[in-house]
């Protein structure tokens, strides 16, 4: 997988103080690394030779919301279509779409956020988890850490494009542990075997736009395919509460039970729900 140097407002406002060369971190924090860019009259010479006008550094500064990679150049870590996405500067990242972030970061930063999920039904060495909705990947990476063997499912390949240049992703493509399938959680998950998962996390996005994946026959289809004694995790959040009194994990654990499960709790440090696959009757 290609390495490339990352700029942040941080890094661009460090450059403009230095004199003839600086060492910075260029990989949003994700190591302790530094690298050499050398200062030549208005130009920056990055470790891969590409220069960079001081015009392009002063404007780069100037976004402290937005992240920057070189490669040749200099481009935002943004893709327009349909819809707007990008790479917020946050440690580590998260990604804006249209506007909202795919992470919490004003109580906890993304990489807790993603441990309170996974601390909820705790992956272990040699499991098998399903990761419905990738992101950035947090969640599969940091369920592969804990030796678990992780599928991935992510519908969206601008969101895909946004983690191969975000360097906190990059487990996701080099670490051997976790594979990575592009599609509808919705259709892909009707293709595995039943019993083919020790765990799931289910984090999806927002009601609104994905309603299917709150529905009881989708979570008919993820209790066919978790093992007898298997545990969900069903991230919820808490949209509508504090104002409407809306309380939409109480909707989530009705169709929970519906669809089979068991053991339904919410974990309010997640803004979740966990739940398990009974086991077969008659096991010791």
């Amino acid at each position: 997988m290609e390495f490339l140097h990352i700029l942040t407002s941080r890094e661009a406002k460090l450059l403009l103080f230095s004199n003839d060369s600086a060492r910075l971190n260029l990989d949003l924090r994700r190591t302790s690394r530094t690298w050499e860019i050398k200062r030549e009259g208005d130009e920056f010479v990055f470790p891969d030779g590409t220069r960079v006008s001081k015009g392009v550094i002063e404007r780069i500064a100037k976004d402290e919301d937005s992240v920057y990679f070189v490669r040749g150049g200099v481009y935002k870590a943004a893709i327009a279509g349909k819809h707007f996405y990008k790479l917020v500067p946050t440690i580590p990242p998260t990604i804006e779409i249209n506007g909202i972030r795919m992470h919490r970061t004003k109580e906890v930063n993304p990489l807790q956020d993603t441990r309170n999920k996974v601390n909820a039904v705790r992956p272990r060495e040699g499991e098998t988890v399903l990761d419905t909705c990738m992101g950035l990947g947090y969640t599969a990476i940091e369920a592969s850490k804990r030796g678990a063997y992780v599928i991935t499912i992510e519908k969206d390949p601008n969101v895909i494009e946004l983690a191969r240049i975000n360097p906190w992703s990059r487990e996701l493509f080099t670490g051997g542990r976790i594979q990575v399938i592009q599609g509808d959680s919705f259709e892909v998950v009707r293709r595995f075997r039943k019993e083919s998962f020790d765990v799931i996390i289910h984090d999806p996005p927002r009601f609104s736009l994905a309603g299917q994946l709150y529905s009881e026959e989708f979570y008919r289809e993820l209790y066919r395919v978790l093992r007898a004694g298997g545990r969900l995790f069903h991230y919820v959040g808490n949209p509508g509460s504090k104002y409407r009194r809306k309380d939409l994990q109480k909707g989530v654990m009705e169709r929970l039970r519906g669809a089979g499960f068991a053991g339904i709790k919410r974990v309010k440090e997640a803004l979740g729900v966990v739940a398990r696959k009974p086991e077969r009757k008659g096991r010791d």
